[in-house]
């Protein structure tokens, strides 16, 4: 370790609002310094999170200040997912150390570990995940076998962490002079390590629940009280998702993702012969943009085969018309369905007509075939889920595994419910217009192709005109 004079050191152990206001030069936020006076005197404190509070950055301080004022330690830190850790508490990690002349002259940062420079072997912190496809013992040796005098055990995102995963943790505090576990995590489901926390178990931890209520004087201000006031209005104080989102409260019934990455990254890999698919009907979903940031998005799909999408910005309804209508002649579908949400693929659609095709408005919000989902939308993600694990086909698209990985679902009042665009464009930082639009492509059953028939025309029985401006007896 770097020299520093020891009194310094245990004034940082005992006080870690002063080690965050002298190494860092940053003030915390009001709940963060709850936080950091209880972290020396507490061995179990839990975060239950609204969005986008700070709850990875305190943590990041707890790991710091544990690395710089305990002799010898070992901290073990795993969350969700491998990006997940890596995008958030790993990075922040980077961050603070950066931020410090006294940490980054006595730390290594690598990408799996942090070490002090005079011992490495034994004063570390390390990254643990573990494989989707892990069964409940891989998973729990996650964090397994690990003892030392001073160990901290920190799992972010723990709403959906397994429970093996922090019972292992829990067996880890059984021994050493300090032994601690942080857990983090937004409220989304009605188990595991953080719904026990402040339930089952509420006697044994430190909870901090975190808010971003615009009408709550101790709410997180890094909560935008507009955004969070906006969501109330749009979708209700009751929705499940402003209830996680915004009030850091449990929702009626858990919160779930509707695809893995696993599944759509294998999706991708699919090679599909021609006569698996062939005999379907090609449709195009058409997903409009709404505003100047967002794209609109063509996406071709034809039985379990979806193509490559055809991506524009910046386009008017005219043009999008053109543009679907030579996707149409090009790749010979039969049925167009345009996202009609807001009136804004409204002007494609009368273009279309203009130009003597038959596209079909989706709303969205409309209702759904089968009285089991919530609106359109939710029925249309559920089939394409659905389409994905009977053997769907993707192309391979990085962005396309963003957008379908990032909805998440409920199942409240009796209905399936996707979580709102909104949020998910506000956690992505884009929209999910590719997604949306092969969403759309499941707005009607699956049909098969038309066939000719010798002797009658592909198109007998489609009307094409509802007049004829050259038949003289109707004039």
């Amino acid at each position: 370790m770097a020299v520093t004079a020891p009194s310094k050191i245990a004034k940082w152990r005992a006080d870690p609002i002063s080690f965050v206001r002298e190494l860092f030069h940053t003030e915390p936020d009001p709940w963060q310094k709850i936080g950091l006076e209880a972290f020396p005197k507490n061995n179990r404190i839990a975060l239950k999170a609204c969005k986008g509070p700070g709850k990875t950055t305190l943590l990041s301080w707890f790991c710091w200040n544990f690395l710089a004022t305990r002799p010898h330690p070992k901290i073990a830190a795993t969350s969700i997912s491998k990006d997940n850790l890596d995008d958030g508490l790993w990075t922040e990690m980077a961050k603070w150390m950066n931020m410090s002349p006294f940490l980054k002259d006595a730390f290594v940062w690598t990408k799996t570990r942090i070490f002090a420079k005079q011992h490495p072997e034994d004063w570390w912190m390390s990254a643990r995940t573990w494989p989707k496809a892990a069964d409940k013992n891989q998973q729990a040796d996650t964090l397994s076998g690990l003892h030392a005098d001073y160990l901290l055990f920190v799992i972010d995102e723990a709403g959906g962490i397994p429970e093996s995963v922090s019972a292992t943790a829990e067996a880890g505090l059984a021994t050493g002079i300090e032994t601690k576990l942080c857990i983090a995590g937004n409220p989304t489901h009605l188990e595991g390590p953080l719904y026990k926390s402040v339930t089952s178990e509420r006697a044994l931890w430190f909870v901090i629940e975190i808010t971003g209520d615009p009408d709550d004087p101790d709410r997180a201000p890094r909560i935008s009280v507009q955004w969070a006031r906006e969501q109330i209005e749009k979708y209700g104080k009751d929705n499940p998702w402003v209830l996680v989102n915004v009030f850091g409260k449990f929702p009626p019934s858990s919160i779930n993702a509707l695809f893995g990455p696993d599944a759509i990254k294998e999706a991708m890999r699919r090679n599909i012969p021609p006569d698996a698919y062939e005999m379907a009907q090609k449709r195009l979903g058409v997903d409009c943009a709404r505003f100047g940031d967002d794209r609109t998005i063509i996406f071709p799909r034809q039985g379990l085969v979806a193509f490559r999408p055809i991506e524009m910005r910046n386009a008017r309804s005219n043009e999008i018309a053109a543009r679907v209508m030579l996707a149409k002649s090009n790749f010979g579908s039969e049925l167009e369905l345009v996202d009609g949400t807001g009136g804004w693929g409204s002007g494609v659609i009368d273009s279309m007509i203009q130009a003597g095709s038959a596209p079909m408005e989706v709303q969205f919000a409309g209702k759904a075939i089968d009285n089991r989902y919530l609106n359109k939308r939710a029925e249309m993600w559920f089939l394409m889920a659905e389409w994905i694990k009977r053997g769907g086909s993707l192309p391979n698209d990085s962005e396309l595994v963003r957008e379908l990985t990032a909805p998440t679902y409920t199942f409240s009042n009796g209905k399936f419910q996707v979580e709102p665009k909104d949020m998910i464009k506000k956690r992505l930082g884009f929209s999910p217009d590719k997604g949306d639009a092969l969403a759309l492509t499941f707005a009607l059953p699956e049909m098969p192709q038309s066939v000719s028939l010798p002797g009658i025309p592909s198109d007998a029985g489609r009307l094409l005109h509802d007049w004829d401006p050259t038949d003289d007896t109707r004039m």
